[in-house]
């Protein structure tokens, strides 16, 4: 397993200052890993991404779908242009990594910060950042749509956005969450109708109708993490490239 980096002081010679011990370094394999990749160097990246506060799911040496969103989510907070191959760059970053952009530096020590540009979400816990996501919010595209609702076909149009501003969690519903425009998975409101949730596809690029989706794994472990009345900033704005 890997164990975090530490400082440590030894004695003077001749009663002069304690000399410092450099924190111990952190090497990682290098080996070029594509998606569907097995083995010690998939296993390697999976509990390094957890030790630094991401979710890449089972430590199990393969190198899936779970992961991958980890890889995306460590990528972009490390200015990478998120890829499933993990190589030199991503290599390097897991021995010398960034911490996540605060958004909000006068927040509360327990919250948390979406950031839009980069399409991530960080969990802050007592000051730390106990869970870095990658997530999906909203595409900023007009919708009109017709769903069976409330016992009837109803047509529902909107702007699918995810407003930035200073928010507090509210209410939440464990499972599967039915709404008007699809099926949320443990959803965590904290704006009206727009939650985090679950959701099935996250891809890299904003496509929910304004709620913030993560993966099914964060998703899973978030409701334990975020209480009620937590603050929540939603900060930037997503440019398409």
């Amino acid at each position: 397993m890997l164990t975090p980096a530490t400082t440590t002081t030894t004695p003077a010679a001749a009663g002069g200052p304690a000399a410092a011990v450099p924190a111990a370094t952190v090497t990682a394999p290098r080996k070029t890993l594509k998606l569907g990749a097995k083995g010690e160097a998939v296993t390697w990246m999976q509990e390094r991404l957890t030790e630094l506060g991401y979710r890449p799911g089972k430590v199990d040496g393969k190198y899936g779908g779970t992961t991958l969103a980890a890889v995306w989510a460590f990528q972009k907070v490390n200015g990478i242009k998120p890829t499933s191959t993990v190589a030199r760059r991503t290599w390097e970053a897991l021995e010398t990594p960034r911490p996540p952009r605060v958004l909000a530096r006068n927040g509360r020590p327990t919250r948390a910060e979406v950031d839009l540009t980069r399409q991530i979400m960080v969990m802050y816990v007592k000051g730390e950042a106990k869970l870095i996501t990658h997530v999906s919010s909203g595409s900023g595209i007009a919708y009109c749509e017709t769903a069976m609702w409330q016992g009837k076909q109803q047509r529902f149009c909107g702007s699918a956005t995810t407003p930035t501003g200073n928010y507090r969690t509210t209410w939440r519903a464990s499972g599967w969450h039915k709404s008007y425009l699809g099926e949320l998975y443990n959803p965590i409101f904290f704006n009206g109708g727009i939650a985090f949730h679950g959701a099935l596809s996250v891809p890299l690029h904003p496509a929910s109708h304004g709620c913030v989706r993560m993966p099914m794994n964060v998703a899973e472990v978030l409701p334990g993490m975020l209480g009620k009345g937590v603050p929540v900033h939603v900060r930037g704005k997503f440019r398409r490239a």
